[in-house]
């Protein structure tokens, strides 16, 4: 078996799905939820719930991934092939910053998740108010004839 050049690749426990990969290319590449998300034309949310694997790109949206954060679609999906080289000596700290801003991001993500079921639970309690004060009561009274 002849012996190639090694391929570049950050390991990382994280990128053992298609969402671990995509975020750590992301954070490789330096790039911000909104750059990348604007750069394919979705909304941040999708690409959001594609790196906590909730949903999948496109294809086509797979392949343009690749290309912006500069890895191998082939990487995307499986974990081999040209994957994120980050340079050792900067890999701790930065890696630590990159990590605390996804942890902020997550944070207010469930902020603003917390605050819409919060007025949606609002909304409907507002609204069981209104229609028991209505006075609809089928039943009858007591004392009345």
């Amino acid at each position: 078996m002849p012996k190639g050049r090694p391929i570049p690749r950050m390991t990382d426990s994280s990128d053992d799905t298609l969402g671990g990969r995509l975020s750590a290319a992301r954070d490789a590449s330096g790039l911000s939820l909104a750059d990348v998300a604007n750069r394919i034309g979705v909304k941040r949310e999708n690409l959001l719930a594609w790196e906590a694997d909730r949903s999948e790109p496109r294809p086509s949206n797979l392949i343009d991934l690749a290309g912006i954060l500069g890895v191998s679609p082939m990487w995307l999906m499986t974990g081999v092939g040209s994957g994120p080289v980050q340079e050792a000596g900067d890999l701790p700290l930065e890696a630590l910053k990159l990590e605390l801003q996804r942890l902020t991001d997550a944070h207010r993500e469930c902020g603003r998740l917390i605050e819409k079921i919060s007025r949606q639970i609002e909304i409907y309690e507002s609204r069981d108010e209104r229609h028991s004060g209505r006075g609809d009561f089928d039943g009858p009274v007591m004392g009345r004839a």
